[in-house]
């Protein structure tokens, strides 16, 4: 332990409470379903004029390939927390210099991505059939998202900013940066996009959603590590 098993207590703590309080605190954007659709629908029209629904052709590829499929979803319901938390636990315990600050972007970015939901719920894309979206989750596994502890674990009006996406891009720079072999590096580096893949090819974020989450990121890392980056800029 770096600092002995009562500081290992007080970081689960802080952890496994601000759990408590971010399921408490996104159960309130749960209690406007027409609103979040309402939204759902203006990304919809949104994308269709930037670029088009091309989250719709990763789906049609993901369905495509059941290797893909099965590794896309297990991947979404994994990145989140276990990955998340077992990333936290090592860093704390191999890289501990760079754990506070990497618990602080973490929480720091969720407590963003709140604001965002409770400002703006916004339903995904799987809530929109007549769009073309299918919910390939629906049957993997029994993890579909109405079934027992899913259904507790997950609001489907969170999709604005995507935080499985803010969390991917924190968790594959600091590892890609704290990772001694090259190997490492580049398969932490490379996990945001793929990340980021997976939420848009399983129906459960918008283009729009991903670009809102690196964006939640963006600012999260500017903040913690807002030294680095003014002695960065000086140096310029």
């Amino acid at each position: 332990m770096p600092r002995g098993w009562s500081d290992l207590v007080r970081q689960l703590a802080i952890w496994f409470g601000f759990l408590l309080a971010y399921q408490i605190v996104r159960g309130v954007a749960d209690r406007s379903p027409a609103e979040a659709l309402r939204n759902g629908a203006r990304v919809i029209d949104f994308e269709r004029g930037a670029s088009g629904l091309w989250e719709l052709t990763l789906q049609g590829w993901l369905g495509s390939h059941q290797l893909l499929e099965t590794l896309a979803s297990w991947t979404y319901w994994n990145s989140e927390f276990t990955v998340l938390c077992l990333t936290l636990l090592f860093v704390y315990l191999r890289r501990h210099d760079r754990f506070y600050r990497f618990r602080n972007t973490i929480l720091l970015a969720n407590v963003i991505g709140l604001l965002g939901y409770v400002a703006m719920p916004t339903a995904p894309p799987r809530m929109f059939p007549n769009a073309g979206f299918v919910d390939t989750l629906a049957t993997f596994g029994g993890l579909n998202h109405g079934s027992g502890l899913v259904e507790l674990e997950s609001n489907p009006y969170a999709a604005m900013p995507s935080i499985h996406s803010a969390d991917a891009l924190i968790i594959g720079l600091s590892l890609a940066l704290a990772s001694r072999s090259w190997w490492a590096r580049i398969l932490w580096a490379a996990w945001p996009a793929w990340v980021w893949f997976c939420v848009m090819a399983t129906g459960n974020h918008f283009w729009l959603d991903v670009v809102a989450g690196v964006g939640v990121a963006a600012v999260a890392l500017s903040v913690t590590y807002r030294r680095e980056l003014r002695s960065a800029v000086q140096r310029l």
